[in-house]
């Protein structure tokens, strides 16, 4: 029998083994929490060899540390303090900053209290196979762990236990280095602390230990020119300051105090939001806040105060005489600041920036004062930022703001980073590289943006590639919407099925050792079709049709079971939530979830046995809804057609087979529906859509670009997708009425229609009645110009810009009244259809297969403040995906149109030139889209121009006489590809032909 000794705890442990701190509740009653620590003598400190220490942990701190660096030629290891990860994580993540590291419990935690992305970004690391990083529990090694003194602050704690821990490693590291009889010593390798505080370096080197700056330490490695410029500027105070940093007087009004902020928001005499850019006019912004219908106005600099766009701000509203209205003319960023001297800009008295500001207030005492009263809008400056929307961005070296172009120089040179999004500031940041980074795609972060400096400051991450290079543009446009595009790691493949590609759905009976039929119905024998666009892989959903006995018919929506192998709080189950959707290209897919699942065990494949959630609804022949049932299910699909495949064989008079009668009865139950759709007041709304043609897969050179055309099939699979969603939001908002994870599109404001409702009256004489979602539709409806057959898909696509955001939320969030959906005129909604690329179906099936009594719902899900948490994040992920989607297709539009442009040229034939509509007039220039190429553009003219903002005219000079040119004009345009000054990469720039050649001018 094993012999157990209990051993009691001296009292004079207990300040050391004991936490006491006093917390208050959520209803204001203050408590007293004593918290134990256990203080062991056995937490390993992570050096392989380590004689005292033992660890079956194979990843292990090499026992001779670093030998490369300079300052420390017997080895080293390194441990920063916690400011070192908040300020320096872009150097920490470098591939070429390697040394071994030992991360500390203490700085871990502090992290993690900081700066959640930040302690997120850290925990990869430690679990990366490029680093050397060691995890040191010194709260819980006896020899480490100290408690708070008194008068002591919580910073001043953790530095004395940092140190306590550098100490107890240089001490515990010599002791396990004791000369062998007879053999020369070898010198040991130190621990270097690691900070910025210089009174932290000074009480460290006081007790004997080594401490140097982040600086310091980078200029003596191996790589010291690339990785200085990845130094974040919070962390280069002994740096001299630029002549622009330095002796100028403030440029922008300091921020208020946080409290005050606080408290005046609350007192409803600040006002908090999200602050946006103006992408025509970069002198301008707005932040949308509850209490007004009409966003905040903000006019110039000053006023926008340093904000970036996505920032939360705090807002201070001018009276009501001082309101204005929006400019009407494009500011060009980089026309008004293209003489700006990246060292100088900003410093009193210099020539360009007092050009700039003359500039910049020629513009803002423009017009927006002579509009009507009633397009003016609430106006102020803003007087705080809440939080940083900071990250790293894309951008490129503007060449005009080096002071040297000789890639041997490595001097180091203050220059402008330009963003590739015009919604974003330049921002300064010093490099030893830039002739070298000169046409490369960067990643850039900012880092600070003083009220005495007209730009942001920031510094180099790492370069992307050539611009215009496919794959450096595919990379740029990932991580400028932030889409999680990193491989799936071990942890992730290590939950997928072990039998791989070999996978089957087991035999029913004695071999279904996994129990997968229990519960599940065998629909194999079901006639099931997939109907989706061409080259579909990731096949979602599947459908089915017959006739019943009594008359009625059975149609159903099969759905594969993904949760069948995403199992809840696992490392894919995490990854997935984090992605929160896949993300479509044009010739690429970033998947939610491994492809093993997403291509194949979950795709409902042709003629393979599929896990498939069904949902079975008993119609009458006019699709009235008898019954519907849910359940888990095994099918095996007949045929994936893609749509045009379904629509010639539905229209095809000789064929009469299952199958085909079948897609026959979906057709026709689908247009019924969407006809009862329609009737309850469903809009039908339109966005621009187009097909990219490509050379070849291998290649992916586009060779045209056409719209995509809309069959009976596409409103097919819709109608009965929209079906199944709406059947299962009711199911579980019923079984789960405070968790149901459910899709609501809010209706929008009616000021949101102002413009097109006056537009459309002063132009065509159409009035838009948007008291409902019906009368809206009814209006549109009528809005038809028989010369025009375009006008009103154009009127559909501005009114869908004047619409809300759809989005997901957890049902005992809101009340139950804003549940509904405007578009769809449902009352409830939500997404079970498309599991395998998108997050939320993956909740939506856990719940539902919970309320039919299939399993268990886990414990995760029955908390609505955790189901909130994912549904922030994937809801962004879901907006950054579509943005994303966009920048592909227009990207690739405009390699398709510089393509087209070439070939034309080489035949002798003119430039690309299609017809375009007016949907925006500026008082220089006009706003045009290309219905056929489902593209924008901006004309300009740099001539005077007579502008009529009241009837939304602009008269411009021609060959013979004046032409006046209206929003819905129809016109012209010719279609090039230049160089983008911004973005670095094709842009498509168009001139108009007809009914004036504005190139002439």
């Amino acid at each position: 029998m094993v012999e157990i000794t209990i051993r009691k705890r001296p009292q004079t442990e207990a300040v050391i083994t004991q936490r006491k701190f006093f917390k208050k509740t959520a209803r204001g009653k203050v408590v007293k929490v004593l918290r134990e620590r256990y203080l062991r003598d056995d937490v390993a400190c992570g050096i392989e060899g380590c004689r005292e220490c033992s660890t079956e942990i194979s990843r292990l701190l090499p026992p001779s540390g670093g030998l490369e660096h300079q300052l420390f030629p017997n080895g080293h290891y390194i441990l920063p303090d916690t400011n070192v990860f908040l300020a320096q994580m872009d150097l920490i993540e470098s591939s070429l900053f390697n040394p071994p590291m030992i991360l500390l419990q203490t700085v871990l935690e502090e992290v993690r209290h900081r700066s959640l992305p930040l302690y997120n970004r850290l925990k990869a690391l430690t679990k990366s196979e490029d680093k050397h990083i060691w995890v040191f529990y010194n709260e819980y090694r006896s020899e480490t762990a100290i408690v708070r003194e008194e008068n002591e602050t919580p910073n001043d704690r953790n530095d004395r236990g940092i140190r306590t821990a550098a100490a107890w490693y240089n001490t515990h590291i010599s002791l396990t280095h004791t000369p062998i009889r007879g053999q020369k010593q070898m010198p040991h390798p130190t621990v270097v602390l690691i900070t910025e505080d210089a009174a932290n370096r000074q009480k460290a080197e006081q007790s004997g230990i080594v401490s140097v700056s982040v600086r310091r330490y980078v200029e003596a490695m191996k790589d010291a020119n690339v990785l200085l410029d990845l130094l974040s500027a919070e962390g280069s105070h002994n740096i001299e300051p630029t002549k622009a940093a330095a002796g100028r007087q403030a440029l922008y009004p300091d921020y208020l105090p946080t409290p005050t902020l606080i408290a005046g928001v609350k007192a409803g005499e600040l006002h908090q939001g999200h602050f946006n850019a103006n992408q025509y006019n970069y002198l301008e912004g707005s932040v949308p806040v509850p209490a007004f219908d009409k966003p905040i106005l903000l006019v110039g600099r000053e006023n926008m105060n340093r904000a970036v766009q996505g920032d939360i701000v705090v807002i201070e509203v001018f009276p009501e005489k001082d309101w204005k209205a929006p400019a009407d003319e494009v500011v060009d960023q980089e026309a008004i600041q293209k003489n700006d001297d990246a060292e100088d800009s900003g410093e009193e008295g210099d020539e360009n920036d007092e050009e700039v500001f003359s500039k910049e207030s020629r513009v803002l005492s423009g017009s927006s004062n002579q509009k009507p009263p009633s397009e003016r809008q609430p106006t102020g400056r803003i007087v705080g930022i809440i939080k940083r929307n900071w990250r790293a961005y894309v951008c490129h070296i503007d060449s005009t703001s080096l002071t040297s172009t000789l890639t041997t120089s490595l001097s180091t040179q203050t220059v402008f980073a330009t963003p590739v999004s015009r919604l974003l500031p330049r921002i300064r940041l010093r490099t030893r590289q830039a002739p070298t980074l000169l046409n490369q795609k960067i990643l850039v972060t900012i880092d600070r943006w003083d009220s005495t400096s007209r730009y942001p400051e920031g510094h180099f991450v790492r370069a992307l590639g050539q611009v215009e290079s496919k794959e450096a543009e595919q990379e740029s446009l990932l991580l400028e919407f932030e889409v999680p595009y990193r491989p799936f790691g071990k942890a992730i493949l290590d939950c997928l099925p072990p039998e791989g590609e070999q996978w089957v759905v087991p035999p029913k009976g004695e071999f279904d050792l996994q129990n997968i039929w229990r519960d599940r119905e065998d629909l194999r024998d079901v006639i099931v079709c997939s109907i989706d666009p061409p080259g579909c892989q990731d096949i979602d959903d599947a459908l089915h049709a017959k006739l019943l006995p009594n008359g009625n018919i059975e149609a159903g929506v099969h759905i594969a079971d993904v949760s069948h192998f995403v199992l809840p709080d696992n490392p894919m189950d995490s990854e997935a939530a984090a992605r929160g959707t896949t993300v479509y290209l044009v010739d690429n897919r970033i998947d939610m979830l491994p492809s093993l699942l997403g291509t194949n065990l979950c795709s409902l494949r042709p003629f393979v046995e599929r896990l498939a959630f069904s949902s079975i609804w008993e119609l009458t022949a006019d699709a009235e809804i008898v019954s519907v049932r849910f359940t888990k299910s095994v099918i095996k699909s007949k045929a994936a057609f893609t749509y045009e495949e379904a629509q010639i064989r539905k229209d095809d008079p000789n064929l009469h087979d299952e199958l085909t009668n079948s897609i026959r009865l979906l057709n026709t139950l689908a247009i019924k529906l969407k006809a009862k759709r329609m009737a309850a007041g469903a809009l039908n709304l339109a966005s621009p859509e187009v097909k990219i043609h490509l050379d070849s897969a291998e290649s992916s050179d586009p060779i045209d670009v056409e719209q995509k055309e809309l069959r009976e099939t596409n409103s097919l699979v819709e109608e009965f997708m929209l079906l199944a969603n709406i059947s299962v939001a009711r199911k579980i908002e019923e079984s789960f009425p405070q968790t149901a994870v459910l899709r609501r599109h809010l209706p929008p404001p009616k000021t949101n229609f102002e413009k097109l409702q006056d537009i459309l009256r002063k132009t065509k004489g159409f009035s838009l009645d948007v008291s409902s979602s019906g009368a809206l539709a009814a209006s549109l409806d009528e809005c038809v110009d028989a010369r025009e057959p375009a006008f009103n898909t154009l009127v559909r696509i501005m009114a869908t810009r004047c619409m809300l955001s759809a989005e997901y939320f957890s049902s005992g969030s809101v009340a139950k009244d804003t549940f509904g959906h405007y578009g769809l005129a449902s009352e409830i909604y939500t997404h079970f259809t498309s599991p395998i690329r998108r997050y939320a179906d993956v909740l939506v099936h856990r719940q539902l297969s919970a309320a039919i009594g299939s399993t268990p719902l886990h414990a995760t899900l029955h908390s609505k403040s955790h189901v909130e948490r994912v549904l922030d994040v994937v809801n962004r992920r879901h907006r950054m995906a579509q943005m994303a989607g966009r920048a592909s297709v227009e990207f690739y539009v405009g390699l398709a149109l510089k393509a087209r442009g070439e070939q034309a040229r080489a035949r002798g034939e003119p430039d690309v030139r299609e017809d375009a509509y007016v949907i925006r007039t500026f008082r220089n220039g006009v706003g045009v889209f290309v219905s056929k190429l489902g593209i924008e553009g901006l004309v300009t003219f740099k001539r005077d121009t007579q502008f009529d903002a009241e009837n939304y005219t602009i008269t411009v000079p021609g060959a013979k006489e004046e032409v006046k040119i209206s929003v819905f004009d129809k016109v012209v345009v010719r279609i090039e590809v230049e160089k983008d000054k911004n973005t670095q990469r094709g842009k498509v720039k168009m001139t108009l032909v007809e009914p004036v050649d504005s190139s002439a001018f």
